[in-house]
């Protein structure tokens, strides 16, 4: 089967390698479509945490069943989305159901090899049959579980003024979700154009030029006050420490993003406010299908959601050009040649 591996940072290639054979409890899907992440980008750059090359990248993922291990009763054909954490389901944050932040994760396309090929096989709890949704939404349930979990972490009220930092795609499924929640939401970011992206489509109360002065920007659309809640998906360490002085007392810090670095911060500042300060890691099989039920409601935004597509044959090219500054992506997704 032809797969695409990050053979070291910036070099991607074209490999061939033997179609898997789905083991006992396992299931072979047969890629549709796949999502590109701010992962890949980063795993592509070098500055991806948890991370070894050479690798298959690509966890945002659909398609079909190809084909069923011993034990696995599921019927082939069917369209699917992949959940791409593959936890032990026996360590502490396991048996506490929090597989998403499991000690010995593996998590497909970081830790091990991922979708960025035409089959994989995986356990079969890691595939969820869906109705009713394109191949391409299927394949940004994932990213916009995301922004489930991250919102879910902060227990929003409708009271709540949430600054969600950063305006890809991480962060529009934070802010779709956060609007749920009634509360009201700022987006801040350095690309004046995704911020106008967000008021276009996804009603946002008030954006922050992340160039400007943020703090007298976030105290005018206040009135002094400062966000409740403030949601990082920056992967920016600068962005990530200016949170905590950017928040209201008595305030909520969610940390997304993931960086290869230390974050400091001044702890009378953190102190006096009185600060909680949360990670949120991956999502779990709820937020998937809080996803799956917001796409299929309409609660949740799916169109104008993917700008930049290709097919699986000239990914590379691509791949390449969308990780170019400028290249105005806001989604990108792979279509398989055959899909």
């Amino acid at each position: 089967m032809r797969a695409v591996v990050c053979v070291e940072p910036g070099i991607l290639e074209h490999k061939e390698f033997e179609k898997p054979e789905p083991k006992s409890g396992e299931v072979l899907v047969k890629i549709k479509s796949i999502g590109v992440c701010g992962t890949d980008i980063h795993a592509f750059g070098g500055n991806q945490p948890f991370f070894e090359y050479p690798r298959v990248l690509g966890h945002e993922l659909s398609g079909v069943i190809e084909g069923v291990g011993a034990g696995v009763d599921l019927e082939l054909g069917k369209a699917v989305y992949i959940i791409p954490y593959i936890s032990c389901e026996n360590c502490i944050a396991c048996r506490n159901g929090k597989g998403n932040c499991c000690t010995n994760i593996e998590v497909l396309g970081v830790h091990r090899d991922g979708g960025m090929c035409e089959y994989i096989s995986v356990p079969k709890n890691y595939v969820v049959q869906t109705e009713g949704l394109s191949f391409n939404d299927l394949a940004v349930v994932e990213c916009f579980s995301i922004g489930a979990h991250a919102v879910r972490r902060a227990e929003l009220k409708a009271t709540d003024t949430v600054l969600v930092m950063g305006s890809g795609p991480i962060g529009i499924g934070a802010i779709q979700f956060a609007k749920m929640s009634g509360a009201k939401v700022l987006v801040s970011d350095i690309d004046q154009d995704k911020t106008k992206f967000c008021v276009d489509n996804y009603a946002v109360d008030g954006t922050v030029n992340a160039l400007g002065d943020v703090t007298q920007q976030l105290s005018d659309l206040t009135n002094g006050d400062f966000p409740t809640v403030i949601i990082d998906c920056t992967g920016n360490v600068k962005a990530m420490e200016s949170a905590i002085t950017n928040l209201a007392h008595g305030g909520k810090i969610v940390y997304v993003s993931v960086v290869k670095a230390n974050i400091c911060f001044n702890d009378p500042e953190f102190h006096k406010r009185e600060t909680t300060l949360l990670g949120s890691r991956n999502a779990t099989k709820e937020d998937f299908e809080n996803v799956v039920n917001g796409l299929k409601s309409g609660t949740l935004k799916s169109k104008g959601f993917v700008t930049h597509s290709t097919k699986f044959s000239s990914m590379v090219e691509s791949f390449q050009t969308w990780t170019k500054p400028g290249s105005g992506v806001i989604k990108a997704v792979i279509e398989m040649d055959d899909a």
